[in-house]
């Protein structure tokens, strides 16, 4: 799952050696967080207007943690 992330904001970004995924500990719902970090100039690239590239993101993720039947939630930081 980490790397899907990645793979996906390298290939929105202009400097893919930013972008950095940690990953908290699932909580008491079982919801595991992903925090994505990209370099300043490119937080546009992957938020997108009006939220729209982050929300695709958000989509795919959830889509592929399904799959594997795990809660996840993406945090763009």
């Amino acid at each position: 799952m980490k790397e899907l992330l990645e793979a996906i904001a390298a290939g929105l970004v202009e400097e893919p050696g930013a972008v950095n995924v940690t990953v908290d500990e699932p909580n008491e719902e079982g919801v595991v967080y992903y925090h994505l970090h990209v370099a300043e100039e490119d937080m546009g690239r992957v938020i997108g207007k009006q939220g729209r590239i982050a929300k695709a993101i958000r989509v795919v993720m959830r889509a592929a943690a399904s799959r594997e039947n795990q809660k996840i939630s993406v945090e763009i930081d």
